[in-house]
């Protein structure tokens, strides 16, 4: 049966300063002065539509991703969250992230962010070496990105995360180790390391940037930086997240274990899981309620175009649209978050967030464990470290055709 998870809030702000090539997000180059406060009203006019779904459950985490979120100004992010908590339950151990290009910082700011309420910050350093960010198509160098590290921390920022790439065109394993010696020196609680990869409908997935490291040699910065990241006190509790001892992103863990997340903002998406609903709750819950009367995982996307999003949320249509993950689907996306976590899941927290019995996937269990892939200890499910390599491919047992 259907139990409801943690819940979380994801607000996504689309606009940055200039499209990264390697970038496959919903954002937009700014031009001109951005519609901040009309955005701000579309964004609540978006979570309006959405509340009936969760009544009276309480949100655990906010994060604003974009774009570049940092373009929003202290008192656009304050307005917000003080509107969003007139509707919303807040937890008092609320985490809120704002992720945050170091080309974009100014003096002073960071201080305006804590003060609106934002606990947590997520900078897109990539790489402190200069040509990398260059060729990365960056707006800032390694010199702005250390110099906003530090303001942060002069303003009270004790929790932030680091983005940084590998395999990037022209690195070699030294430079990748020297990017990572940087980043540790700045005391960082949470680092996100990943590999570059050349995504569809990207400008690099057009036209590949020379110097990319081949396939054996990305392997060989990622078992080199683990080992590093390790020995600085690093817990490695995701494919590429690393974390201090309680300090892991509540925000991508609840992702990560097929939590539950409002998704408002262009482009945004949103997953709820309803046991049953009670119809009057109004709004188009109605209909939603008949056509699903037991419940059933509702997956919400919204407008991509910030225009178009914008001027639908000024009206009364509907902001976006609306699936319904069946029983064949949910296997697979419930894997494709939790074979990510190198501790796994419990089958019993899959049977309460998919809403299936354990013997529905006892097959592909047992196909991963007969090659190396997954360890089944009582209730515990957990990836082998051959597993972890070939996450893509255990994964991949859980597809299954919907015919």
């Amino acid at each position: 049966m259907l139990t409801f998870p943690p819940l979380a809030l994801y607000v996504h702000l689309p606009w940055c300063v200039r499209k990264c090539p390697y970038c496959d997000f919903n954002s937009y180059q700014q031009r001109g002065e951005l519609p901040f406060a009309g955005y701000v009203d579309a964004l609540l006019a978006d979570l309006d539509q959405d509340l009936p779904l969760v009544w009276g459950r309480t949100v655990t985490s906010v994060f604003f991703g974009g774009g570049t979120p940092s373009l929003f100004p202290p008192d656009a992010i304050d307005s917000f969250l003080q509107q969003a908590s007139a509707r919303l339950r807040f937890a008092p151990s609320l985490e809120v992230t704002l992720e945050t290009n170091p080309g974009t910082a100014e003096h002073g700011r960071f201080e305006h962010y804590l003060a609106a309420g934002v606990n947590r910050l997520s900078f897109g350093v990539q790489s402190f070496d200069d040509g990398c960010l260059q060729r990365l198509g960056r707006i800032h160098d390694s010199a702005q990105a250390q110099r906003a590290i530090e303001l942060a921390r002069a303003a009270g920022y004790a929790n932030f995360n680091l983005d940084l790439m590998y395999a990037l065109p022209g690195q070699t394993l030294a430079m990748a180790e020297h990017d990572l010696e940087r980043a540790l020196a700045l005391q960082p609680t949470h680092l996100s390391h990943y590999q570059l990869t050349l995504e569809p409908n990207t400008a690099f997935a057009a036209k590949p940037p020379q110097g990319i490291p081949d396939e054996d040699h990305a392997w060989d910065m990622q078992e080199h930086c683990q080992r590093l990241i390790a020995q600085a006190g690093f817990e490695h509790y995701e494919v590429s997240a690393y974390a201090k001892p309680g300090m892991q992103c509540a925000h991508n863990r609840n992702y990560w274990l097929f939590g539950d997340y409002l998704g408002i903002g262009a482009g945004a998406h949103g997953k709820i899981t309803l046991p049953g609903f009670m119809p009057e709750s109004g709004n188009d819950t109605q209909a939603i309620a008949e056509s699903h009367p037991g419940g059933g995982i509702l997956r919400r996307w919204k407008r991509r175009h910030p225009a178009a999003y914008m001027s639908v949320a000024a009206s009364v249509d509907r902001i976006g649209g609306d699936e319904w993950l069946d029983a064949t689907r949910r296997p697979f996306d419930f894997m494709l978050n939790a074979l990510r976590l190198p501790e796994g899941f419990t089958l019993t927290m899959f049977e309460a967030r998919t809403g299936l019995p354990r013997t529905a996937i006892a097959d592909e269990l047992a196909i991963a464990r007969e090659r190396g892939w997954l360890t089944i200890a009582g209730d515990r499910v957990q990836p082998t470290d051959l597993g972890q390599r070939f996450t893509n491919d255990v994964i991949g047992l859980f597809l299954r055709s919907e015919d």
